[in-house]
């Protein structure tokens, strides 16, 4: 067995940057429509904000940990941060070519005009003058004065305009208001040409007014991101929500990890404005002109061209789901898979929605971890509270950026006479399950929900997840006690079919993995197949690089990060991996173990993650249902075959796409599952 120190892994941080360029790519592909391609960047500049808030401020950190101890735990954060800044710098000019040598000249040909301050005719001076004064009251512009000490404070991931004077010791700031009054303003179209400008053109045509007193020099945009982490005790005992809550406003002042600025703003005025905001030369991030293009996921199309969008594929009806109005009676005589956004999430609505009104249900436990507002899943809970139904809710109170909502939902449920508990100190909630309790006759029936996804109908439109209903008793069983882990009442729940995180989930892999290396090792069949959006544990990619030197063929699905090396003689010569980034965002788990032909499939909400196996609590079930076994092994397959939009995650990071060979069939797995799954439910 490897030891700890010659195991070769990837950095996950630079290994995540090669995600984001994957994302990057779908903007550069010719094949994706325009708007998608202006949607693409959206996700890639969101994506970064997000990154530097939480894994650069976690490196950010690090740094304050003493030198010896860093030295002895082989971390190298100041190293990290300046790789990840080379990196970032590269793919930020080639976003900036791909927005401005490929973006903007198809916008054009397409009768769409980004007009910029510089190039207002006078019509447009005159509705950017108006248009103005009716947001001026959103508008605050402030003097900062160079002094040391002075107080410039800027909130996190917000636009400002930085202002320079002509010999003055002081500059100007000026929010842009997105939040109020959108990023894009129309103007009035002139025959097939659309002009769309930005808000910040039009704020910067009205500097000289907000600032009549100073001989204006220059005007660059500037954005600040601050560190995401709530810095609270993890040993506080039951008020953790009201923790949680108190502590958000921790992240609006968090500390700085990264400033984006012009380019174009001269040495001179980056020097002071880093100064006044205290901070250092690795924080400074050159940018473009304009920053938080995130805000394109609402860059409007005035043409109302389908060509510039993705080709709309309706959600499949499901042939069982889709024709009966009582669920139990279905679910009761056989497994029922659904997958998103493939199928249509009412299907878990109405199934909450069903349990709400049942007079015979006496009781509704589910976990969840990130609430979509005003859904009819919050709506079918509070319905069946008024119903009288028992019902249990465990929520994440610290699930990243929807804390807040969490909470606040929590708090509607206990209102209305939910039980309500909120996750505990130092672990999560991560599971995606739900347990409803019904009377048949003189007996307690129990019908459960397993996904991969959360409960929220807004996600389950983008991203592409797997969910079986079932009444199972083994698994509906011991659902049942993960339950009572969750309300206090076990302290380790007995599981001989699930794969609970943190109990079992580790070894029951462990387990798994070794059985095919001995398998291999006797000559009988052997193999592994795994998806998952990231694989990081150390001990499980030990054991894939064990079972690849014992000859076991090992095929991966890693739609994010991977800290294993693929491909490597003597190591890993043995696994392959490809990752997929298309229109939808791929988020489901399924392991597949060959067993000597007699295959067993898991699929589930934990990834090969050291936090999924050991800090959060995580439910990966046994596919027990023959024909939904067969479904999800199909659909695997699908994707292993991808030949359009998988790439090659090798050894040296290349991010190259599958190459098809002479006369290969084009397989570009999201369109194949959903026309499979199509076929599947005509019947």
């Amino acid at each position: 067995m490897l030891k700890p120190e010659e195991i070769k892994l990837r950095h996950r941080d630079l290994n995540w940057l090669s995600f984001n360029e994957r994302v990057l790519q779908e903007a550069q592909d010719p094949s994706t429509p325009l708007y998608e391609k202006l949607k693409f960047l959206a996700i890639f500049s969101m994506n970064l904000d997000e990154y530097f808030r939480v894994r650069v401020s976690q490196l950010r950190q690090m740094k304050r940990v003493r030198k010896r101890l860093r030295k002895k735990l082989a971390l190298k954060p100041s190293q990290t941060v300046k790789e990840i800044l080379e990196i970032v710098k590269e793919q930020q000019e080639k976003f900036g070519e791909v927005y401005r040598e490929e973006i903007i000249p198809e916008l054009e040909k397409k009768g769409i005009f980004l007009v910029h301050r510089e190039d207002f005719d006078e019509l447009q001076e005159e509705f950017a003058a108006k248009y103005f004064h009716k947001i001026a009251d959103c508008v605050k512009p402030q003097v900062v004065a160079y002094e040391k000490g002075q107080d410039l404070f800027l909130e996190n991931n917000l636009l400002y305009l930085l202002v320079t004077f002509k010999d003055e010791d002081n500059f100007g700031i000026v929010n842009v208001p997105v939040e109020d009054c959108g990023r894009f303003i129309y103007f009035t179209s002139n025959g097939p040409k659309h002009k769309i400008t930005f808000l910040d053109d039009i704020i910067t045509a009205r500097i000289p007014e907000l600032f009549t007193d100073h001989k204006i020099e220059g005007v660059y945009e500037i954005k600040l991101s601050r560190d995401a982490e709530l810095y609270i005790d993890d040993d506080v005992d039951g008020l953790l929500a009201e923790k949680i809550y108190e502590s958000l406003k921790q992240r609006t002042d968090g500390q700085p990890t990264r400033l984006l600025y012009d380019a174009e703003m001269p040495k001179g005025d980056q020097k002071i404005l880093r100064k006044t905001l205290g901070l250092g030369k690795i924080d400074m991030m050159p940018g473009g002109k304009y920053h938080n293009f995130s805000d394109f996921f609402d860059f409007p199309d005035p043409t109302d061209n389908p060509d510039l969008h993705f080709k709309p594929l309706p959600p499949i009806k499901h042939k069982v789901l889709e024709k009966t109005d009582d669920y139990f009676k279905e679910i009761a005589k056989k497994d029922i898979a659904v997958h998103f956004p493939y199928m249509p999430f009412d299907y878990v609505e109405r199934f909450l929605q069903q349990a709400s009104v049942d007079k015979d249900v006496q009781e509704i436990k589910m976990s969840i971890y990130r609430i979509a507002d005003k859904s009819k899943v919050t709506s079918a809970l509070l319905s069946a509270l008024e119903n009288g139904k028992k019902v249990t809710v465990f929520i994440e109170a610290k699930a990243r950026f929807d804390e807040r909502n969490n909470i606040d939902w929590g708090r509607k449920f206990e209102e209305k006479g939910a039980t309500v508990i909120y996750s505990y100190p130092k672990i999560k909630v991560h599971s995606k399950i739900l347990l409803i309790t019904r009377k048949e006759g003189d007996d307690l029936k129990n019908y459960a929900y397993i996904g991969t996804g959360n409960f929220n109908s807004k996600t389950a439109k983008i991203y592409c997840d797997h969910a079986i209903f079932t009444t199972h008793e083994k698994i509906t069983s011991e659902l049942s006690r993960v339950f009572q882990v969750l309300e206090g009442e076990l302290i380790i729940p007995r599981a001989k079919h699930l794969l609970i995180s943190p109990f079992s989930t580790r070894k029951v892999f462990t387990d798994l993995i070794n059985r095919e290396i001995e398998n291999a090792r006797l000559g009988k069949k052997s193999g592994i197949t795994a998806k998952m959006n990231s694989l990081e544990d150390k001990e499980i990619i030990e054991l894939l690089y064990k079972a690849s030197e014992a000859g076991v063929k090992i095929r991966l699905l890693v739609r994010g990060f991977s800290c294993l090396l693929p491909g490597i003689e003597k190591l890993s010569e043995n696994i392959y991996i490809t990752s997929i980034v298309d229109r939808y965002l791929e988020h489901g788990r399924i392991y597949l173990f060959e067993n000597d032909g007699n295959e067993e499939i898991y699929f589930g909400s934990a990834d090969w993650m050291t936090r999924n196996l050991d800090r959060r609590i995580e439910v990966i079930a046994p596919i027990c249902d023959k024909d939904i076994a067969q479904e999800f092994k199909d659909i695997l397959n699908i994707q292993l075959k991808d030949n359009v939009k998988a790439r090659v995650q090798d050894a040296e990071e290349s991010n190259r796409f599958v190459k098809r060979k002479s006369g290969e069939k084009a397989i570009r797995s999201q369109y194949e599952i959903y026309n499979y799954l199509k076929e599947k439910h005509s019947e």
